[in-house]
């Protein structure tokens, strides 16, 4: 059951749809700060079926939700790409964790691959290495815990663009304005080749 009462922490789950390897990160928000506390990859390959492959999708995303309760959902959104066939098999697997996240009356935010970017390295076609390098400074995560796949690390950045857009940190909206605010306040975080 969900309380009614206002949290000073919320759980904000971020998912990077997919029909091979599904990505997904969960960040824990208490005030202006987010603490990633967990990533990883939904494997589907081993499944020759497509319709198969959903079903999988369904009971996982459900089982992390059950697992880390979380109070919102970020999840990437399709991007349109020239193979119709795969653009329809990935926005299936996104349905399907969405209405996952419907089944536990949880909030959901679609966000662009480009918005997602540019809220987290100030250049929405930042390569996926830049988007993981920022990711790791800001949330101040080992190398040991980023050598995983993109999809994670995907995933990861729909749920930080999420907690950016919630007006966290000081600047909000997400564009350059936040980014400069953010670089002024944490320069010491912020390397040369990343700006």
């Amino acid at each position: 059951m969900r309380s009614d009462a206002p949290k000073t922490e919320k759980i904000v789950m971020g998912i990077d749809p997919g029909t091979n390897l599904m990505g997904y990160a969960l960040l824990k928000v208490t005030g202006n700060k987010a603490e990633m506390i967990a990533f990883g990859v939904i494997e589907l390959k081993k499944y020759a079926s497509h319709y198969l492959k959903l079903g999988k999708i369904f009971e996982r995303v459900l089982s992390i939700i059950d697992s880390y309760h979380p109070d919102e959902l970020a999840i990437e959104a399709p991007f349109f790409g020239k193979n119709v066939q795969s653009m329809l098999k990935l926005g299936r697997a996104q349905g399907v964790a969405i209405c996952a996240a419907i089944q536990r009356d949880i909030p959901i935010t679609e966000y662009e691959p480009k918005k997602i970017k540019m809220a987290i390295t100030g250049n929405g076609a930042a390569s996926k290495e830049q988007v993981a390098s920022m990711l790791q400074k800001m949330l101040k995560i080992s190398d040991e815990t980023m050598k995983i796949q993109f999809d994670a690390t995907d995933a990861l950045g729909a749920a930080y663009c999420h907690f950016i857009q919630m007006g966290k940190p000081a600047g909000g909206g997400g564009g350059k304005e936040s980014w400069k605010d953010f670089v002024k306040k944490h320069s010491s975080r912020v390397s040369e080749g990343s700006l």
